[in-house]
């Protein structure tokens, strides 16, 4: 059974959406960037602050490829998994890539005031440095089966639309409907 994984920027619901996800359909739920905080001991802003980006991203490459390994989960990653092409590829080899959008002025009110967003927590214009990342790792979320925009949607409607797309047999990349949908 393929793995469903949620990839989008940070802000968009990926957790949020995966956790529901994940117990409508009976499934078990992975958050990239908790499995990577359980395996160093160390929160995401330890990671970046004591050792830097490079390490935190080949740790999160592990992770990536230790999870895609599996089956029959809903995966949310971090959001710059993406920018790694052999995660990509090992997360679409055993799993449907649904990426989920926002506006960035709703990220914005999403993400601000939050200390645990290493890649944003430059001094300056957020709505600016949100804007700026979105546009270059707008090609990589692109690379998705389906892509939902939650700006102003619930999680459970966003849930509702992603389970819609996997039933209504718009897949050809081998998604078998769950017992309990």
């Amino acid at each position: 059974m393929k793995n469903i994984v949620l990839i989008g920027f940070m802000g968009t619901g990926k957790t949020a959406v995966g956790r529901r996800l994940a117990s409508r359909l009976g499934r078990k739920f992975i958050d990239t960037d908790a499995e990577i905080e359980r395996v160093t001991g160390k929160t995401i802003p330890q990671i970046f602050a004591q050792d830097g980006e490079l390490r935190f991203r080949s740790e999160e490459r592990l992770v990536i490829q230790k999870l895609s390994r599996q089956e029959g989960m809903v995966i949310a990653t971090g959001g710059g998994a993406v920018l790694n092409p052999e995660n990509m590829a090992d997360l679409k080899r055993n799993g449907i890539t649904i990426c989920l959008t926002a506006e960035p002025e709703i990220i914005y009110q999403r993400v601000r005031g939050k200390k645990h967003r290493p890649l944003l927590n430059k001094k300056g214009d957020l709505l600016g440095q949100i804007k700026e990342l979105l546009d270059r790792r707008k090609p990589f979320y692109q690379a998705a089966d389906y892509t939902v925009d939650t700006s102003y949607k619930t999680p459970e409607k966003v849930v509702d639309e992603i389970i819609a797309y996997l039933t209504a047999g718009n897949l050809k990349n081998g998604w078998e409907p769950d017992s309990n949908l």
